[in-house]
């Protein structure tokens, strides 16, 4: 499995779109329904499974699904 694809199957567990018909300019908040509690809890099960960290300041300014990806890839 791609790292996009495990990054989208983890945002799926959150969200009623599937990992295949996520477009990367999708809006976390407005797309796809998540609540603040849902994205804190996203990030948390990111950094357990990719191994990484996320500065706050980095992850509040993240919208879409590409930004997240993006995001990702830098770490």
């Amino acid at each position: 499995m791609t790292k996009e694809m495990q990054f989208k199957t983890i945002v799926a567990q959150y969200c009623k779109v599937k990992p295949e018909d996520m477009a990367n300019d999708m809006r976390f908040r407005e797309d796809l329904g998540f609540s603040s509690l849902d994205f804190m809890s996203f990030l948390g099960e990111l950094e357990d499974t990719f191994d990484i960290e996320l500065e706050e300041e980095d992850a509040l300014k993240v919208l879409t699904v590409g930004q997240a990806l993006e995001l990702l890839e830098r770490l």
